[in-house]
């Protein structure tokens, strides 16, 4: 089975949902993407690392990466294998001195994983055909089919469990405010909110 050479780019959240995530994997040198809905944990797990933020503890995923850097294990690459009944199935291919190992993985697990220690993601090409969208340039250049993407995020993230936590509006706080939020959430360990609050600063740099 061909495999198709995946990256992150991008975490969204439901519009209807607000606390259901989804994370955007594109085709390297392709024009399809596939959303993977994942839960809050994980979206902070995989934000923390994207953005560079540093915890005052090590999360889960920075942990087995610690004990996998001790015991000289690398990971070469993650592997979407199998899509069944809408459940992404994955493996992490792991090496050292010896021998190459596949240990069977959460698709979010793996994926946090896999921007912690930098390697690729693959998937199978019949997954992408199946469950991939399209967004390739339109008639005018414009990116046609992001709606369509978008489209395909609320579906899957309206269907998935939402969180009972509450958000919040950050939107009418000053970038002080916001800078004091942020910190206050990463020494509480909230990384779902320092994850939002680093959206909206980022949205207006």
């Amino acid at each position: 089975m061909k495999k198709i050479e995946l990256e992150i780019i991008a975490l969204s959240h439901s519009v209807t949902q607000s606390h259901s995530f989804a994370v955007v994997l594109g085709e390297v040198d392709g024009t399809r993407r596939l959303p993977i809905v994942i839960g809050g944990f994980e979206a902070q797990a995989i934000a923390v690392a994207l953005e560079n933020m540093k915890p005052s503890r090590p999360l889960t995923h920075d942990l087995m990466k610690t004990v996998c850097d001790t015991f000289a294990l690398e990971l070469q690459y993650i592997y979407i294998s199998k899509l069944l009944d809408g459940v992404f199935y994955s493996n992490l291919v792991f090496t050292n001195s010896i021998e190459t190992c596949e240990v069977d993985s959460r698709t979010s697990d793996a994926l946090a994983l896999a921007v912690r220690f930098g390697c690729p993601i693959y998937v199978n090409e019949n997954i992408l055909e199946e469950a991939g969208v399209e967004a390739d340039a339109g008639a005018e250049g414009a990116p046609a089919s992001e709606t369509d993407l978008e489209k395909k995020i609320e579906e899957l993230t309206a269907a998935a469990p939402a969180s009972p936590k509450a958000g919040s509006n950050y939107a009418g706080m000053n970038d002080e405010e916001l800078n004091e939020a942020l910190q206050s959430a990463l020494e509480h360990e909230d990384y779902e909110r320092a994850a939002r609050i680093r959206d909206e600063l980022n949205k207006r740099q």
